[in-house]
């Protein structure tokens, strides 16, 4: 049972990610799943319920993806270096998953919400997204001293935007380095980059925050 609702939610991610929630067709889900129809309504209730399920699946996943770097430490919330390098693997782990294809569907489904946010994407930030980009706004307070959480959290959407590009950017990112995967030499300057461009950011928030303090 669990193999169905597996497979299920796979291809519903996929199907509602291209097709998005009013063009797929539970129908063709369920046939593409290898399962009947009435294995949908019967573990969702309704296309709609799917849908949330999927969502709540992507949220999970990116959670349990993301535990090991999500779990405060005293190290980090005492040490701007280890909050700095805390940052550093955040964003070099996101750069993998987003120059690769493994999570292609997922991709397609959370930029369709984050489009048209509903109840779905109520369900992608409570689950994993929202617990992420939080770690990172409250590393970055750490990182590079007192300050703010709007600060912080302007400085957090600026660095993961970086990684996002990779993503929500291919086409125009391969294009742009003649290349036809963001693979092998490629990524490792473009992680080297994203790392040194992170550096730099978090030094000068750091001035900043020297700079306002009474």
């Amino acid at each position: 049972m669990l193999l169905v609702q597996a497979r299920l939610l796979e291809v519903a991610i996929a199907e509602f990610g291209s097709k998005g929630l009013d063009g797929a067709s539970t129908r063709g889900i369920a046939a593409r799943a290898g399962t009947a129809m009435s294995s949908i309504s019967y573990h969702y209730g309704s296309k709609e319920g799917l849908y949330l399920a999927a969502a709540d699946h992507i949220g999970r996943r990116m959670g349990e993806e993301m535990a090991d770097l999500l779990e405060p430490s005293d190290v980090d919330e005492r040490d701007p270096a280890a909050a700095r390098v805390a940052i550093q693997r955040m964003l070099e782990r996101f750069a993998d998953k987003m120059a690769g294809h493994a999570t292609d569907g997922w991709a397609l489904f959370v930029a369709r919400e984050q489009t048209h946010p509903g109840a779905a994407f109520d369900r992608l930030f409570d689950g994993g997204m929202g617990r992420v980009l939080n770690r990172l706004v409250n590393l970055v307070r750490v990182a590079a001293g007192p300050m703010n959480r709007h600060t912080a959290a302007i400085a957090a959407v600026t660095l993961f935007g970086q990684v996002l590009a990779l993503r929500s950017s291919r086409a125009a990112c391969l294009r742009l380095l003649c290349a036809d995967e963001l693979s092998g030499v490629v990524l490792v300057d473009l992680k080297r980059r994203i790392a040194a461009n992170t550096d730099a950011m978090l030094d000068r928030l750091a001035v900043e925050a020297r700079e306002t303090r009474p």
